[in-house]
């Protein structure tokens, strides 16, 4: 414990307690979260970017956006790959970014336990919910990815309209689904084993049930104002530049509320950690977050 002489400023003092309190009241806080998983049957970390002043904010309720992680990643990448942690602060909201392993955030067509689609919806977001004060409502939740993540963010926000107000992809890997031995897709050596792992043989109901371009192309006409705002960027140089072009067509031909934009940059984090930024705070407007002094 800091001692402090009797003849210590209390100017100096004063100026230091104040400092600290700035400090703490305009930067985020992470805690990591040790979920143990009953559908997975494992521990399932997630962490949690706090926003500025959240333990001094009393009774107050914040809206939430679940950022998942790429193929190869894991539940850290946001955290550590990225500013995400100082973007945050600049906002009014609590980020969670879950594991997902290599899962493809889908029930698993070979491995039983693999849930990782029912894990999100039934134990991730009810836990979240139970420890801190997000809003529990549509209007308070949104979704975002990178790659993998993109796919199973606008996947997310498709099947279960009722829990997202917002779901972007960033670089999105969009149509896993569509892919095999016979028809390889981008860097199949790298994304054969967890897509023929978690999707199955070419005829099998988890690639049908999990097809984001049919989703999109068989929504009832009568559900397209349920949908959350749909938002989608990819690079020009990237390898999946092609299949992000083709949802947006589905989109457009649909007449799906959405943005699509094309901006220079490569599958690379450094695109990630730009686009991020662009993701927080379209997130925070379609949430209708207040900002308050």
């Amino acid at each position: 414990m800091l001692k402090i002489s009797r003849s210590f400023p209390f100017w100096l003092l004063l100026c230091l307690t104040l400092s600290a309190h700035a400090q703490s009241a305009s930067t985020a806080r992470v805690e990591t979260v040790q979920f143990q998983s009953k559908l997975v049957g494992a521990t399932l970390p997630y962490n949690v970017v706090l926003p500025p002043g959240y333990d001094a904010a009393g009774r107050r309720t914040y809206p939430v956006i679940y950022l998942l992680h790429g193929l190869a990643g894991h539940h850290d990448n946001w955290t550590s790959k990225t500013g995400l942690i100082s973007y945050a602060a600049q906002h009014r909201l609590i980020v969670v970014t879950p594991e997902g392993n290599d899962g493809w955030y889908t029930d698993s067509a070979t491995v039983a336990s693999d849930k990782y689609e029912t894990y999100l919806v039934r134990e991730l977001i009810p836990d979240v919910e139970r420890r801190y004060r997000a809003i529990k409502k549509k209007q308070g939740r949104a979704i975002a990815g990178l790659s993998m993540g993109g796919y199973g963010a606008l996947k997310f926000g498709v099947k279960y309209p009722s829990l997202f107000v917002f779901a972007a992809s960033i670089s999105g890997a969009l149509d896993p689904v569509l892919h095999n031995d016979a028809k390889p897709g981008v860097a199949w050596g790298f994304v054969r084993p967890s897509i023929l792992g978690v999707f199955g043989a070419d005829n099998s109901p988890v690639r049908r049930d999990n097809d984001l371009y049919r989703l999109l192309r068989e929504v009832p006409g009568k559900r397209i104002s349920s949908l959350p705002f749909l938002y989608l960027d990819c690079g020009t140089e990237d390898a999946f530049l092609a299949t992000n072009r083709e949802l947006k067509l589905i989109l457009e031909q649909r007449k799906i509320p959405h943005e699509y934009r094309e901006l220079p940059g490569t599958h690379e984090w450094a695109y990630w950690d730009r686009q991020v930024r662009d993701v927080l705070q379209r997130a925070e407007v379609r949430m209708s977050v207040k900002r308050e002094p």
